[in-house]
């Protein structure tokens, strides 16, 4: 086994084969496919006939039919100007076309930039403007088409998308991802869940724009000629009859989505006998529910993954064997990852995570300050208290106050700006709400300015203006009184959600 910091048990949990460490003491993988192009061209060679892409409700594509669309939308994007190096947006819902899109992109040489669809439009012209896209695909805009293109020589340190993350300032940060982190991240699924290294189905559940669809999905399903079959919306029902209707053998979702599942009445009779993952991560998994999964899925591993936008998905997995006594832990470090805590507590071991690899993001972009705050020697501050303990990863709080709702992240400044920026709000404190599906959902304490009428429906639907739709606070207490701080002026939020007197606000 491979000696790595933070690492304090000696037994193997994932295969390390095939592995160096760099002049700089990063570890990679050995064999990798050269590019992203390189993969989808190998895999269509080698699975021309066999059925890539079929998105419920709408059509299939072959693997030679992925091919041939994803070098005429890249044809099309070089005659429309854009040019090696450039940045495109990606704006697309789940479905084929954005599949066909992002390859597209990656084809004409430029980066992918996915954006949120549930962003507003202020948000989603932020990130447009910041990355400088070139290009942007659209809902109901029709698809580039040219003469076919292949643009060839993608290293792996070539940049091959720019996934924006809430940023704890309220503005987005963008996480340039290079070729080698797709790939990376792409083997080490296979290694640690551990997937089959053949033709799979595997259905998507989850936005396409979130690195957990587009990177520790799609592209390991594209990878050995397997079929991605996209659910375009979080239809509950249509899940259910994808599964029955499709040979399903693989399933990634959030916890919240699961719950969901397993309480329809049609999920009793569902035969899923076939089903050979069940994985789940983005947001805390209750640890009944781990147990209700197995039992619902007897013949199917399930699995935990964690990781951040900066990591381009996992870069921890709690494999089958742990998954139901250890519920409260992101699992192990995947094999090409290093873990160690920044400054840990003496007392209680908790430190901020730390995590070094091939997956980890080459920086943000437009942001050198914030880059290197964040990767510092090597090394992601990810801003995750952790303990931990026999080589597994606990998370125990998050430094940055983000709200993880349902597996969607949400930065409480961000929400805390908009609301003070509305007439009558004095101060404002965003914090979670624990929540039994969706693990948090977003509450504001509001200290109105006295002696002015104040509303909070009318407050949030100023909000509803502003943020997308999972940041709205759906939980308001209106306190009188100023917010509580320590000496420094830091509005004391643990203190905040333990006298809490929430109102649920109702859309």
């Amino acid at each position: 086994m491979i000696e790595r910091a933070g690492i304090h048990s000696d037994e193997p949990v994932f295969d390390e084969s095939g592995i160096y460490r760099d002049e700089l003491g990063v570890l990679h993988y050995q064999d990798l496919p050269d590019s992203l192009v390189d993969l989808v061209v190998k895999a269509a060679e080698s699975h021309a006939e066999l059925v890539a892409l079929q998105e419920i409700g709408g059509g299939e594509l072959t693997y030679a039919g992925l091919l041939e669309a994803v070098e005429r939308v890249a044809g099309g994007l070089a005659a429309s100007g854009v040019e090696p190096g450039d940045r495109v947006g990606l704006m697309l819902p789940n479905g084929n076309d954005f599949v066909v899109a992002f390859f597209g992109i990656i084809f004409a040489g430029a980066a992918v930039v996915p954006i949120n669809t549930r962003f507003t439009e202020s948000e989603a012209a932020y990130v447009l403007e910041d990355s400088g896209a070139k290009y942007v695909f659209r809902p109901g805009l029709a698809m580039p088409s040219g003469e076919p293109l292949r643009r060839q020589g993608a290293g792996r340190g070539t940049l091959a998308a720019i996934f924006y993350t809430s940023g704890t300032t309220g503005f987005p940060k963008g996480a340039m991802l290079s070729h080698e982190n797709f790939l990376s991240n792409m083997e080490s699924v296979f290694r640690v869940v551990p997937l089959e290294r053949g033709p799979s189905v595997s259905l998507v559940t989850v936005p396409l724009f979130h690195v957990t669809a587009a990177i520790a999905q799609m592209v390991p399903t594209l990878r050995y000629g397997g079929k991605l079959v996209i659910l375009p919306g979080p239809d509950i029902k249509a899940l259910i009859a994808a599964v029955a209707e499709n040979q399903i053998d693989t399933v990634v979702s959030v916890p919240a989505l699961y719950w969901y599942v397993l309480v329809q009445p049609e999920f009793a009779a569902l035969d899923t006998s076939g089903v050979k993952y069940v994985l789940y991560g983005g947001a805390p998994m209750p640890p009944d529910l781990v147990h209700k999964l197995m039992a619902a899925f007897p013949s199917a591993r399930v699995g935990n993954g964690f990781g951040l936008t900066e990591t381009a998905s996992i870069a921890t997995f709690l494999p089958h064997e742990y998954a139901g006594d250890h519920a409260d832990s992101v699992g192990f470090p995947v094999p090409v990852t290093e873990v160690d805590l920044f400054e840990p507590d003496p007392h209680t071991g908790a430190g901020e995570l730390l995590i070094r690899g091939p997956n980890v993001a080459m920086g943000y972009w437009n942001m050198p300050e914030a880059t290197r705050d964040t990767f510092v020697d090597g090394w992601l501050h990810t801003g995750d208290m952790a303990r931990i303990v026999d080589g597994l990863v606990i998370i125990v709080d998050r430094k940055k106050d983000m709200i993880n709702r349902g597996g969607e992240n949400v930065y409480s400044v961000e929400v805390e700006n908009v609301l003070a920026a509305y007439p009558g709000v004095l101060e404002v404190a965003v914090i979670g709400v624990p929540d039994e599906m969706m693990g948090e959902k977003v509450g504001a304490v509001v200290v109105p300015v006295p002696g002015v009428s104040f509303d909070v429906a009318e407050m949030v639907s100023f909000a509803r203006t502003k943020l997308a739709d999972y940041k709205v606070p759906q939980y308001v207490w209106v306190r009188q009184e100023g917010l509580p701080r320590n000496a420094g002026g830091k509005v004391l939020k643990p203190r905040l959600r333990a006298e809490a007197q929430w109102e649920q606000v109702v859309f």
